[in-house]
């Protein structure tokens, strides 16, 4: 699906990015990962380097909200692979508190480490991608970028933003064969999160979706690819719910 394709992935050592770069890679891509914190805290994704070589999956420590450090990202990418063919960012802050407890600090780390990051690695990801002769962006977003929950209100703010970044970038770069889509999932955990979880906190989270249960990271990282492969040719400034129907 994602043969010969070169992706950039951002957030990559977190829930979602942990799932997407050895799927990717087993897709036939070749990945840059990067994350803000060092790959030895996922010694999963560090095996992938000698499983695959340099060649095909390379990482580098890069925080996402940095623009220089962004902008060495995507240097290096040219260097490594010599084109980007899809982005898919992951990298994001969140602050759990009611408006009258949150300070404007954790305000703006909120949305300089989700819209910010989320905008900087578009901007400087669309110079190579136009090079490369075009590809697809996917921006994670969340579902709580329109459905109001208690607590997420900067949250839930940078990730409408995001979708609305996505959908203007999809119309102004059209014409340069890019395409770009937002991804909103509800709630999702990992394998190990979820075997060590009680009946009764899985009951309670699936009376929240009409599937009945939470998702998994590789089930969001499944549409990722659709979206990221020509598969999706056709697919442009959409946003993806991916929530198990939370949102009904």
């Amino acid at each position: 699906m994602l043969q010969e394709k070169t992706i950039l992935i951002t957030g990559a050592l977190g829930q979602l990015g942990r799932s997407a770069v050895p799927m990717f890679l087993g897709l036939g891509a070749n990945v840059m990962a990067s994350d803000v914190v060092p790959i030895e805290q996922a010694p999963r994704v560090a095996a992938l380097k000698e499983q695959y070589g340099e060649d095909r999956f390379r990482f580098i420590q890069s925080d996402a909200a940095d623009e220089n450090q962004v902008k060495a990202l995507m240097e290096e990418t040219e260097r490594s692979f010599g084109r980007l063919d899809g982005l898919y960012c992951n990298a994001y802050k969140n602050v759990w508190k009611p408006i009258l407890q949150l300070s404007l600090e954790e305000w703006e780390e909120t949305m300089t480490g989700t819209l910010t990051s989320t905008f900087l690695c578009c901007k400087y990801a669309l110079p190579l991608m136009i090079r490369s002769g075009g590809g697809s962006i996917v921006n994670t977003s969340s579902v709580l970028s329109h459905i109001p929950k208690s607590g997420c209100a900067s949250y839930g703010a940078a990730k409408a933003g995001v979708n609305q970044l996505t959908r203007v970038i999809a119309k102004d770069y059209a014409d340069s064969n890019i395409r770009a889509n937002a991804l909103l999932p509800g709630d999702f955990k990992s394998d190990e999160r979820l075997a060590s979880m009680s009946d009764a906190q899985r009951e309670s989270i699936g009376k929240e979706t009409l599937l009945g249960r939470s998702g998994r990271a590789d089930e969001i990282n499944q549409v990722a690819a659709f979206l990221l492969s020509d598969a999706a040719s056709y697919v442009t400034g959409s946003l993806y719910t991916v929530d198990g129907g939370f949102h009904l």
